[in-house]
C-alpha cells in the first residue's frame, strides 16, 4: 500500500531504484548500510515505537547516527513528530525543549558514547498537542532571537521542497557521495544530508570527528564529492601543512556562518576548489545560494534557490530584510505563534541584505545593528574591513555601553604574531566613517564557536564588556 506521505512516497521510489546500492559509509570508506538495511532497520524500530499516539513528539538526541534514517522513516510511517536535538546541548535546555514540545520519547545512546540506540519513554501530560489539519512531521529548534527555545512546525512537503530546491540548486545527484560531518540535528545537515539520501538516494559518508585534520584525511580516504562544510572548517584546512589530495572532492558549501573572501581565496588557491556561499534558515530552509563562487565580496551569498523568491521590504534602504516565500517554509512557530514574521508559505529573516547586480549580500542584522550617538552600525561592514587587513583570520565586531554615544564599537580578532591593535585601528580610520571605527580591537587566539559554527555576539560581547 502506497503512503500518502511525501518523504515515504519518494523514499519508495528510491528503495525500488537502490536497492541494494550503498547508502551510508564510514570514515574508513566503508559500507555501514545499504537503502535494503535502511528499511528493514526502520520496519523494527516501528515496533519500539508503537506504544506512542499520532501525532506524539519523540526528541532524537543521536549525534551523526547511522540509523538516522531509519529513525525517520518509522516516525513517519508512525505520524509521530520528530524533534532533532544537538548533542552538545545542556541538560537544562535539553529538559527545557522536552517540556515545550510535550515529548513522550527520547531517542538516545542506551550508554553515553555508545553506538546501540534506546527509546526512553517521558512522564508527560497525557493529552496529545493537537497540530490542526494537517499532519506534522519534525520540529526544529531555535532560539531566535530571544533566549527562550521555541520550534518551527513542518509537514513532510515543506521537507520535501527544501530537499528538492537543494539539490537541484546545487546540481547533487545519486552519483555523488556527500560527507556528513555537520549535525544532522541542525537545519543544515538534516537538509543536505539526510533527506537528500531518502528523496534522491545521495549516498552519504557519516563522521562524528569533528577535529579539522581527521575531516581532511576522511574527506581524502572516502572519496567524498560534496563537502557541506562551515567556515571554521575551511580555513583550518588552509593553514594545514601537508594536506592530501583531493581528486574526487567537487562541491565545496559553505553555510551556518559568514565566509571569508581571504579564506575562500586561499583554499580555492591551494585545493584547487572554489567554495559556494549558501544562505538559509531553520523557518525556510535554502534561501540563496552563490553558483559561480566568484568569492569577490565579503557576505555575498549569490541568487535565489530554485523556486525561492525575494521580495525587499524596504526598497529605499540601503539595506533591507526580505520576505523569502518558499514551498519549504514552515507552518509557523510552536508554542507561541509570530504571523508576521512566519507561516503562509513566507518567512521574515532578521537578516539586513543588500542587492548587487549578481545578486544578494548580507550586511548585518537588525538585532546586531550598533547605536552609536543615533547613527547605525552594521557590524558586518566593520568585520569586512578588519578581514581585509593581512594576518587577521576571524573578526567579531559588537558594541558596547558608552556614556556618551549610547554604544561605541568594539572588535575581537584572531591574527597572526606582528598584527597589533594600534596597526588595526589606523587602518579602520583611513576608510571607515569615524562612528564605524571601533574604540577597542582585542587579539585573541581564539573566537567560540557553537556546534553550527557560529559566533555567538552576545557571548563575545559580554566577555569583552567595558
Amino acid at each position: 500500500m502506497k503512503s500518502n506521505d511525501a518523504l515515504l512516497t519518494a523514499w519508495e521510489n528510491t528503495l525500488t531504484r537502490a536497492k541494494d546500492s550503498p547508502a551510508i559509509f564510514n570514515t574508513l570508506g566503508e559500507m555501514i548500510r545499504a537503502f535494503a538495511q535502511i528499511e528493514e532497520d526502520a520496519r523494527d524500530f516501528e515496533e519500539k515505537i508503537d506504544r506512542f499516539g499520532a501525532g506524539s513528539v519523540i526528541a532524537v538526541q543521536i549525534g551523526n547516527h547511522a540509523d538516522w534514517p531509519s529513525i525517520l522513516l518509522a516516525c513517519l510511517r508512525k505520524q509521530l513528530v520528530v524533534l532533532p536535538l544537538e548533542q552538545t546541548m545542556s541538560e537544562q535546555q535539553r529538559d527545557k525543549a522536552l517540556e515545550i514540545c510535550k515529548a513522550v520519547g527520547v531517542v538516545a545512546a542506551a550508554v553515553s558514547g555508545g553506538r546501540d540506540l534506546e527509546v526512553l519513554p517521558l512522564r508527560t501530560a497525557a493529552a496529545t498537542t493537537r497540530w490542526g489539519d494537517k499532519v506534522l512531521s519534525l520540529l526544529k529548534l531555535t532560539s531566535g532571537t530571544t533566549a527562550a527555545p521555541r520550534t518551527i512546525r513542518f509537514s513532510s512537503e515543506q521537507l520535501l521542497a527544501d530537499c528538492d530546491q537543494i539539490c537541484e540548486t546545487m546540481g547533487i545527484t545519486e552519483v555523488d557521495l556527500n560527507f556528513g560531518v555537520i549535525p544532522i540535528s541542525h537545519s543544515y545537515g538534516f537538509s543536505n544530508l539526510l533527506t537528500p539520501l531518502i528523496v534522491r538516494g545521495v549516498p552519504m559518508v557519516l563522521s562524528n570527528d569533528r577535529l579539522p585534520r581527521a575531516v581532511l584525511v576522511d574527506l581524502a580516504r572516502t572519496n567524498a564529492t560534496v563537502f557541506p562544510g562551515m567556515p571554521l572548517f575551511y580555513q583550518a584546512f588552509c593553514e594545514m601543512e601537508a594536506v592530501p589530495a583531493l581528486p574526487k572532492l567537487r562541491l565545496c558549501i559553505s553555510a551556518g556562518a559568514p565566509l571569508s573572501v581571504a579564506v575562500a581565496k586561499k583554499f580555492e588557491k591551494k585545493f584547487k576548489q572554489p567554495i559556494h556561499s549558501f544562505y538559509g534558515a531553520s523557518e525556510c530552509g535554502g534561501i540563496c545560494y552563490d553558483r559561480e563562487a566568484t568569492n569577490e565580496t565579503q557576505g555575498f551569498v549569490g541568487q535565489p534557490m530554485k523556486d525561492v523568491d525575494l521580495e525587499i521590504v524596504d526598497p529605499t534602504a540601503a539595506a533591507s530584510q526580505v520576505r523569502v516565500r518558499s514551498r519549504a517554509a514552515g507552518d509557523g512557530y510552536f508554542p507561541d505563534t509570530d504571523d508576521e514574521k512566519l507561516g503562509r508559505g513566507f518567512f521574515l529573516p532578521d537578516d539586513l541584505l543588500t542587492k548587487t547586480e549578481n545578486g544578494f549580500r548580507i550586511v548585518g542584522r537588525v538585532s546586531d545593528r550598533i547605536n552609536v550617538a543615533g547613527k547605525k552600525v552594521h557590524p558586518a561592514e566593520v568585520e569586512a574591513h578588519l578581514l581585509r587587513f593581512a594576518g587577521v583570520r576571524q573578526a567579531v565586531v559588537f558594541g558596547r555601553e558608552s556614556a556618551l554615544r549610547h554604544e561605541e564599537v568594539a572588535a575581537c580578532v584572531v591574527a597572526s604574531p606582528g598584527v597589533s591593535e594600534p596597526d588595526l585601528l589606523e587602518f579602520c580610520r583611513r576608510e571607515l566613517s569615524g562612528w564605524q571605527v571601533p574604540k577597542r580591537i582585542f587579539i585573541v587566539n581564539a573566537i567560540p564557536v557553537n556546534e553550527r559554527g557560529k559566533i555567538n555576539r552576545r557571548e563575545v560581547a559580554r566577555h569583552f564588556r567595558s
